[in-house]
């Protein structure tokens, strides 16, 4: 069982607005329009996606996080630095 089990539905409703949100953005280009707009979309898009992030983020940390500390050893090492690596990921995009 993944830490977002319990998230699962609302994780799944977020995706799909993203997704929609991502046709949009193509048919605004398949339409030319402007492109201030079509900017402005996709940084929406994009806030939409982090916010999916943070939420599996907060889940892992929650469930993987917490079970691998109480198993201790090279598991929580190991849980600790994908984690760390995921953090990092998200803040250089």
């Amino acid at each position: 069982m993944h830490g977002y089990s319990g998230d699962k539905a609302k994780i799944a409703a977020r995706l799909r607005r993203v997704e929609g949100q991502v046709r949009a953005i193509e048919q605004m280009v398949e339409e030319d329009k402007y492109c201030i707009d079509i900017l402005t979309q996709i940084s929406a898009a994009n806030s939409a996606l982090k916010s999916v992030a943070l939420l599996l983020l907060d889940d892992h940390l929650g469930h993987c996080i917490r079970q691998a500390s109480v198993e201790g050893g090279a598991v929580a090492d190991e849980k600790l630095k994908e984690a760390s690596a995921a953090i990092a990921r998200l803040v250089k995009s």
